[in-house]
């Protein structure tokens, strides 16, 4: 993997700041570059109603899209504590797999800075994408 994006960790982790997870106290923050070299932030945005919340991921590629970005080149994930690693859930590893592919990088960190690095492939294995449906 190529030599971690310190810039798009740094944006995850100042996007933390800005989480609203007043019931979980566990703000997530994510940064991601697009095909054209932007980049989009996210975080994870908390509902009384358990499952209307947004993840960061969802947040950060709703962003790239609405930018017209198409293609995740890399993301970061920075969240808690950084007493473990904040990777992301299934539902988002899908996510990111809409708009990237198994080499796609994603950093995790936590508040301190990156913790680990992996590919979508090594959180994703045999993923279901859209060239399935061609």
């Amino acid at each position: 993997m190529e030599q971690p994006d310190n810039e798009l960790v740094e944006a995850a982790i100042t996007a933390m700041a800005k989480a609203y997870a007043p019931y979980s106290h566990f703000p997530v923050g994510v940064a991601l570059r697009d095909e054209t070299g932007a980049t989009h932030v996210g975080v994870n945005v908390e509902n009384a109603a358990y499952p209307v919340g947004n993840c960061a991921e969802a947040s950060a590629i709703a962003a790239m899209v609405m930018a017209g970005g198409r293609k995740i080149v890399s993301i970061a994930v920075a969240g808690g504590d950084g007493s473990m690693l904040c990777t992301p859930c299934g539902a988002c590893r899908q996510r990111i797999r809409e708009f990237g592919d198994q080499n796609t990088p994603i950093l995790v960190a936590g508040p301190d800075g990156l913790k680990a690095s992996f590919t979508l492939g090594d959180l994703l294995p045999e993923s279901f994408g859209p060239e399935n449906l061609t």
